[in-house]
Formats: structure tokens, sequence, C-alpha cells
């Protein structure tokens, strides 16, 4: 299977943020890019990893799940720039 880089941003609304990091994390590959935005790669979809993580949401909370694409920029972000050039 073809594995892909998305990135997910949230905006938590009264919420545990350990049991959403959790499941971002229990993908394996990984990355903490900004506060509330990171990056997975996985063989799943777009949708089936908003719905893994919308399981870890409280009511009202917001989340975005993107397919990252070839071209990227940045500027003082958490993780490695290496993981980053690498995995986007």
């Amino acid at each position: 299977m073809d594995e892909n880089t998305f990135i997910i941003s949230y905006d938590l609304h009264d919420g545990n943020y350990e049991e959403l990091i959790n499941a971002i994390k229990s993908y394996g590959t990984w990355a903490h890019i900004t506060e509330s935005t990171w990056a997975i790669v996985t063989s799943k979809e777009a949708t089936e990893v908003r719905d893994d993580l919308n399981e870890h949401l409280p009511e009202g909370s917001r989340l975005l799940v993107v397919k990252s694409g070839s071209v990227a920029a940045w500027n003082h972000v958490i993780c490695s720039n290496k993981w980053l050039k690498k995995n986007l």
C-alpha cells in the first residue's frame, strides 16, 4: 500500500489534548509542527484519519486533515526540518 503524509490541524473545545495527541502518535511516523498542527505518514485515506481522530475530540472541536502536496515552506517549527523535508 502507498503511504501518504497528512497534515492535521485542530481546535479543541474544552478537551483533553493528551488523548488526541496519543491518537496522532499511534500512527507511528509523525511530527509535531506547531502547537495545533501535526503531520503523519499512513496508508489510510484522509477520511479514515479524520474518523479515527474524531473519536478523541470533544463536542464542538474542529479538525482538518489534508494530504500533503509536493511544495512546502515553513519557519520556526517545533519538529526537525529534516523530518519535514523527508516526509512532506
